[in-house]
């Protein structure tokens, strides 16, 4: 029972994250557009993910980015938290966006991407190159920014073998590049129906909590 439901999931985030690609796009696009200009030291943090950091289902004022520029002002810390989430997007989506998003000096870059891949069954090949080259372009337009990579797991729908070495995935590329790895962004909620929309993949806003708390675990180190 619990494998068929994990697989019920599984087909949930596919299908919800693709049908809202185009309102996130947009919102996506508004959001950046409307991005004031830095003044004085002010550093961004910009946020690279899917419907999970786009917010699917809670908005973006609801979605662990939001939250995590809640505490930098709390702690009053110099930084602009930028949300480029985009539902149901890919690692080859997100490769071909990310020179447009870079137009801006990012001084703390994290990487939220690939989770669409591995319900899709893309090569695992595939996946782990466009994350490293999409590291490699955020570091060719600035060597400078630090990078934080958002680890993901998925069901084991596509055998235990792929889902093993999808898991990999973040882990080798965090030790190549020397970067800093959230090991699983959804730890803690992932699985859990009271943390979960009706769809039982997409957080609710206290799903989203539990979210940022993951990210500034890893985050905080760095500011």
């Amino acid at each position: 029972m619990k494998q068929l439901f994990i697989c019920l999931l599984a087909l949930g985030f596919y299908s919800c994250g693709s049908s809202d690609s185009t309102e996130s796009a947009s919102t996506a696009e508004v959001q950046q557009e409307n991005v004031p200009e830095k003044e004085n030291n002010s550093k961004t943090i910009l946020f690279f993910g899917n419907s999970l950091t786009a917010g699917y289902g809670v908005g973006m004022d609801g979605a662990f980015p939001a939250i995590i520029q809640n505490t930098l002002d709390s702690l009053e810390l110099d930084y602009k938290v930028v949300n480029a989430g985009l539902s149901g997007e890919t690692t080859s989506g997100g490769l071909s966006r990310l020179d447009w998003v870079l137009n801006q000096k990012v001084d703390v870059f994290v990487l939220e991407l690939g989770a669409n891949d591995g319900l899709r069954g893309i090569p695992l090949t595939e996946t782990k190159s466009n994350l490293q080259a999409m590291i490699d372009l955020v570091w060719k337009k600035n060597p400078d920014t630090k990078i934080v990579l958002a680890g993901m797991q998925i069901p084991p729908n596509m055998g235990q073998d792929y889902t093993a070495e999808f898991k990999n995935i973040w882990t080798d590329l965090a030790k190549k590049n020397n970067v800093k790895l959230i090991p699983f962004l959804l730890d803690g909620v992932g699985g859990i129906p009271s943390l979960n929309q009706a769809d039982g993949i997409h957080p609710t806003e206290e799903g989203h909590k539990i979210l940022a708390k993951n990210v500034w675990e890893v985050l905080e180190g760095l500011l």
